[in-house]
């Protein structure tokens, strides 16, 4: 038995050393339930503490979700972290009245308890008592789900917010024996005998019968899966991540990626990055399927460009040539703001923004700010009267843009130059009445744009607006010319309408 111990510190040593879960002179914490598993935990890292010149500290949550026996259970830490000395941080948490899955609601709650340990300095990071025995009855379970390599991965040794499992490579019975051979106790969870837990049904029932019936050494190979799809998942943690460089764009509000390049990656590469496009809209990958992928991936490869699928948490649409993934959003709003000149004028909360400036133009020699682009416009300082108004574009909006012969709605102008819906409902105008001035991209009215005679320029220019951003949004190229007609020669700003 004394061999068996120190057989077990070797392996706990050797699993620390190859995931780099500490560092020298690290504060860790161990979190302490009372039962085999962490009682082991911290007995180990005891014994290996002087290797790395850990300090350790012992944390306990106390959920409150077995009464009596939760508090006993803190009570049995308390006591053996006053026994051995070291730091006891304890917290309280009421998990009675949560709704959904308590097994779930409490891993949560333990696990933000140690992220804030962490994040206030109490600790560097925290180590959890989860063994090859849980690794294997998660991989399983799993499976049984239709997990794929990322949830095949199991439970990660390490994880990037400061927790590590340094147990990982040692089974539940092996625990067991290490700490009757050294005399210490623990404690029983009542729960983990009751058949209305899944895990329990897996560990007490399934797994112990595959074994019987299949393959005796089940719970190793099962614990060599998950190290198998670790490896997996880190390669192409890393592949995706360059994959994502060429193809997903953040806007702020949601995650873009051209539908063409999804459709042209190999199937295992296209789905990662639109896991890893879900991920970053939403934020997490919780209930997310591999049929809401394979979805998304259809509507990539679809001739036309119109599709959109729902899934829990996020809606990904397909406009023209792009995909976008976002988070459920409240309908668009009408809004409209008095336009006053000069000035800047944004639109309510994170909306567009323009800024109108009225300059004088002697010279009519040449060409003056009738040329734009989708940032600047130019409108005869003549031909517009006072009361305009900056606001987004409504259905039915229609005007004859400069340059062209007919008037046209400006939604037919939006399929034209392939406007994705979602950008649409913020689309900026600005109006004198009922007749539209100037929108963005389309620019001035033909009415009112200005011409060689006018002596009186409106510049209209749209502020923070990345003309190389929209372009690559639009899939169209933007019309350029001459970006800012204030600075031409003989032109000087009038600081009067």
């Amino acid at each position: 038995m004394k061999c068996g111990y120190r057989i077990v510190l070797q392996r706990v040593a050797q699993t620390i050393e190859r995931y780099g879960m500490f560092r020298p002179h690290q504060r860790a914490g161990v979190a302490v339930s009372g039962g085999a598993d962490s009682v082991c935990l911290l007995e180990v890292l005891r014994e290996l503490a002087a290797r790395w010149q850990l300090s350790l500290a012992v944390l306990h949550l106390d959920h409150g979700l077995r009464g009596e026996e939760s508090r006993q259970d803190a009570e049995f830490v308390r006591a053996l972290a006053g026994r051995l000395e070291l730091p006891f941080i304890l917290a309280r948490a009421e998990l009675g009245s949560a709704a959904g899955n308590l097994e779930e609601v409490a891993r949560e709650a333990r696990l933000q308890f140690f992220r804030e340990q962490i994040a206030a300095g109490a600790v560097d990071s925290v180590a959890l008592g989860h063994t090859r025995s849980d690794q294997a009855e998660t991989v399983l379970f799993r499976f049984l789900r239709g997990a794929g390599t990322a949830g095949l991965a199991g439970i990660r040794p390490v994880t990037g917010d400061g927790i590590v499992r340094p147990l990982i490579d040692i089974t539940r019975a092996e625990i067991e024996a290490f700490l009757r051979a050294r005399g210490i106790a623990w404690r029983e969870d009542s729960t983990n005998s009751s058949a209305r837990f899944a895990r329990n049904r897996i560990r007490h029932t399934l797994l112990p019968q595959l074994a019987l019936e299949w393959n005796p050494a089940l719970e190793e190979t099962l614990a060599k899966t998950a190290d198998w799809a670790l490896a997996e998942e880190a390669y192409w943690k890393e592949e995706t991540a360059r994959l994502a460089l060429g193809c997903l764009r953040d806007d702020g509000a949601a995650v873009l990626a051209p539908a063409e390049a999804l459709a042209r990656l190999p199937l295992a590469a296209a789905r990662r990055l639109v896991r890893l496009a879900i991920e970053r809209a939403k934020g997490n990958l919780r209930s997310i399927g591999l049929d809401h992928v394979d979805r998304a991936l259809e509507m990539a490869r679809a001739a036309k460009g119109h599709g959109r699928v729902q899934a829990p948490g996020i809606g990904i649409t397909r406009s023209f040539d792009w995909i976008r993934f976002a988070p459920p959003q409240l309908p668009p709003v009408a809004w409209q703001v008095p336009a006053a000149i000069p000035g800047r004028i944004r639109a309510p909360g994170a909306g567009p923004e323009i800024q109108l400036e009225l300059l004088e133009n002697p010279r009519t020699d040449r060409a003056p700010g009738c040329v734009y682009n989708s940032e600047v416009g130019g409108v005869d300082g003549h031909l517009v009267s006072g009361g305009l108004v900056f606001r987004n574009w409504r259905p039915g909006d229609r005007y004859q843009p400069s340059g062209h012969s007919n008037e046209a709605k400006i939604k037919a102008l939006f399929h034209q130059a392939r406007i994705p819906i979602w950008e649409r409902a913020q689309w900026p105008v600005l109006a004198s009445g009922d007749a539209i001035v100037w929108t963005r991209r389309f620019g001035p009215a033909q009415a009112v744009a200005a011409g060689p005679a006018s002596t009186r320029i409106l510049q209209i220019r749209e502020v923070g607006r990345n003309e190389k951003v929209e372009s690559q949004a639009h899939g169209a190229a933007s019309i350029r010319q001459e970006s800012n007609p204030a600075r031409r020669p003989g032109r000087r700003r009038i600081s009067e309408f």
